[in-house]
């Protein structure tokens, strides 16, 4: 996702102003070191599958990486940060727990 925002960042497609190509690429990166890092990653992966959404629907011709990245964003936004992630040091550690009471 970072390399994806830089590359967003310089190759400013025809149809999109300058500005509007280095914000989505500037969100891009954003999204993607945030989940890296572990921190705030449903949003980030939510950013992140919108981002991958907006590619596949504005463009024409492309393979499917984007829909992978998109299905990637969402089901990362669902399942929430890893045991090693900044949120779950900072929030604590979420378990769902399928037991019978």
């Amino acid at each position: 996702m970072v390399l994806r925002g830089i590359s967003e960042i310089r190759e400013a497609p025809l149809a999109l102003s300058p500005a509007v190509s280095v914000i989505l690429g500037g969100a891009a990166v954003v999204s993607g070191l945030l989940v890296l890092a572990g921190l705030w990653t449903p949003v980030a992966a939510l950013l992140a599958m919108l981002l991958e959404l907006w590619i596949v629907f504005s463009r024409t011709g492309l393979e499917g990486t984007p829909i992978l990245l998109a299905a990637q964003g969402a089901s990362l936004a669902m399942l929430g940060p890893g045991a090693w992630s900044v949120d779950a040091r900072l929030f604590g550690r979420r378990r769902i727990d399928f037991s019978d009471r």
